[in-house]
């Protein structure tokens, strides 16, 4: 669900970690514990795993240091802003076959793009390259769903400006939704850039806001742990 999915679809060349979207139930997470055993993996910061943490919508991280692993960062989540429960990923998944690794199911494009919709700058280019990667597959053939989802989340202004040229009726659709897109109807590459400028930080401010109550419990979490420590340090003394 991170960076190793964007190289599966052709948006980045390099991720030093492996994101991981899961579903949050206790059979299931014993298997990812078997897993995270096998990887040698320890836990380097709070929460715990747990079902209660991951539907909170808290990241659990690790590193593993098993032969051929060694160093491997991996974070797993059940929830992402703006994206629908774990059911509903899976349903909508792409299958990815690598000749190395066989069949690696990763999150649908469109909610790749959703869940990169961070306040963390290097996440932007890197929707703009997922679309702008998808576009070039497919740009003489896309299905009715796929011109309307590039619509809704092209970041390129002449990309816009171009399918706003060559699907009008649809590009009025979707500015209901977008209105930047009266701007590609109109050919305004200047006034586009602005307005793509705007819905980036009202997104990134959106996710500043998801994940500060999430951030004030993790700080708690950290204290509490602390705490234990000392105390713990206390008893052996």
């Amino acid at each position: 669900m991170g960076g190793q999915a964007c190289i599966l679809y052709g948006g980045a060349d390099f991720s030093r970690d492996l994101d991981l979207a899961i579903e949050a139930d206790e059979e299931n997470l014993e298997k990812v514990r078997w897993a995270l055993e096998r990887l040698q993996a320890e836990q380097v910061f709070v929460p715990q795993l747990g079902v209660e943490q991951l539907m909170r919508g808290h990241a659990c991280h690790f590193r593993a240091h098993a032969t051929g692993a060694e160093d491997l960062r991996i974070d797993l989540m059940a929830r992402m802003r703006g994206c629908p429960d774990f059911p509903e990923l899976w349903d909508r998944r792409a299958i990815v076959d690598s000749p190395a690794f066989g069949e690696i199911p990763v999150l649908s494009l469109v909610d790749l793009v959703r869940a990169k919709k961070t306040q963390r700058g290097k996440d932007w280019p890197m929707i703009r390259l997922l679309i702008e990667a998808d576009m070039l597959r497919d740009a003489d053939n896309p299905d009715p769903d796929q011109g309307e989802f590039w619509m809704q989340e092209c970041r390129t202004p002449t990309l816009l400006v171009d399918l706003a040229r060559r699907e009008p009726d649809l590009c009025q659709k979707v500015r209901a939704k977008r209105p930047l897109l009266e701007r590609a109807l109109d050919a305004d590459i200047e006034g586009l850039e602005h307005e793509l400028t705007e819905e980036e930080a009202r997104e990134r401010e959106a996710d500043k806001a998801y994940w500060r109550p999430l951030k004030e419990e993790l700080e708690m979490w950290r204290r509490e742990l602390v705490q234990r420590q000392r105390e713990l340090e206390g008893e052996d003394s």
